[in-house]
């Protein structure tokens, strides 16, 4: 039996996702065309496939989905691993990649959690180099139209604090012979590699940038704004370890997602893009916040592991640049931000409630 996603998924999950294949993108491009999306059972990965799951169900568009992963991504997927329009690709993505052709590479797979860098930094350089390799060998293999790198704004390094936003002109500094650069080192050679396919062989090679994305996340994900999710679901005033000065760019996992696929459709090879919502370009200390009022009847409030912390903090003209990142080229592809970061808390708890119940 063909589950469709709205007879699988919470209708609250379902409408969140739905929201990306709704997006005014040329979705036609896709129709009767297959795509493999590595790292299928991840956090980006999985909205993207069942954004690609709902456009068939909705609007007959028959994209057929390959999905990457690990063995415990079928337990995420459920009864939709029964369909017919998505195969399962149980490997590593640092092995050979042997399957049906695709007509559209989206490489998502990748460790985003500072405990991969700390505990398993080998694997996380593996799968953005090595695991980039097989993917854009899988890509030449298959005359793809196009292949997506899901890069990140960890490539920047370190910059002085000569301007408080990041274009993708930009270029820090890295410690090459620190481990703990293992991901924003192996995103860099990433690309790389990606551009060198592009200029050997004449494949369309697109790259992204994301800011730090945020959503639903498991209770344990030890991500910071993950962490006040997690708070805001169990009831708990929200614990800050510093003074939350530190200012970033995030960004809605579905606003990321339908900029993914723009990037994927619209964008130039080998020109990467930023991805960040300028509406939710805030410190850690008001991210959390924001948190605590998105849901007064909860009573929250902030508390702070360290009491010389309590005080707003200032800037300093000593630090680094902010992780702000400059979103005008993605912009102009036609990419709009639909999520404020109230409505996106809202949503990624009410959601994390459900899963976790």
């Amino acid at each position: 039996m063909d589950y469709k996603v709205s007879d699988v998924l919470n209708p609250y999950i379902y409408e969140d996702i739905k929201t990306i294949s709704d997006y005014p993108l040329d979705w036609s491009r896709f129709d009767n065309k297959t795509v493999l999306i590595t790292g299928a059972g991840g956090f980006i990965g999985y909205y993207l496939t069942c954004a690609f799951l709902i456009r068939n169900d909705v609007y007959n568009s028959n994209i057929k989905i390959l999905a990457l992963g690990r063995e415990n991504m079928r337990k995420r997927f459920g009864d939709l691993q029964n369909r017919e329009d998505i195969t399962f690709i149980i490997q590593d993505v640092c092995s050979n990649i042997n399957c049906a052709r695709a007509d559209f590479v989206i490489h998502a797979a990748s460790p985003a959690s500072a405990y991969y860098f700390e505990h398993n930094p080998v694997d996380t350089m593996n799968a953005n180099l090595m695991g980039t390799g097989r993917v854009l060998d899988y890509a030449k293999r298959s005359n793809a139209e196009a292949t997506l790198i899901i890069s990140s704004f960890k490539v920047y390094g370190t910059l002085r604090k000569y301007k408080n936003f990041t274009c993708e002109d930009d270029c820090g500094y890295l410690y090459s012979s620190n481990y703990k650069n293992c991901y924003a080192q192996g995103k860099r050679a990433s690309e790389t590699l990606g551009c060198c396919y592009a200029r050997q062989y004449g494949m369309q090679v697109k790259i992204a940038r994301p800011c730090y994305i945020y959503g639903p996340a498991r209770l344990d994900d030890d991500r910071v704004w993950a962490q006040f999710i997690a708070d805001v679901v169990q009831n708990r005033d929200i614990l800050l370890k510093s003074n939350g000065a530190t200012l970033r760019s995030f960004c809605y996992v579905t606003d990321t997602v339908t900029a993914l696929l723009t990037i994927l459709l619209e964008g130039k090879s080998c020109v990467p893009y930023n991805i960040a919502n300028p509406d939710s370009d805030v410190t850690i200390r008001e991210f959390a916040k924001t948190a605590a009022e998105a849901f007064p009847q909860k009573n929250l409030k902030l508390v702070f592991a360290n009491k010389e912390d309590e005080n707003e903090p200032e800037p300093s003209p000593m630090e680094s640049s902010p992780e702000i990142l400059n979103a005008q080229r993605l912009n102009a592809l036609g990419w709009t931000p639909l999520v404020n970061l109230s409505d996106g808390i809202k949503r990624s708890v009410k959601i994390a409630e459900i899963q976790n119940k």
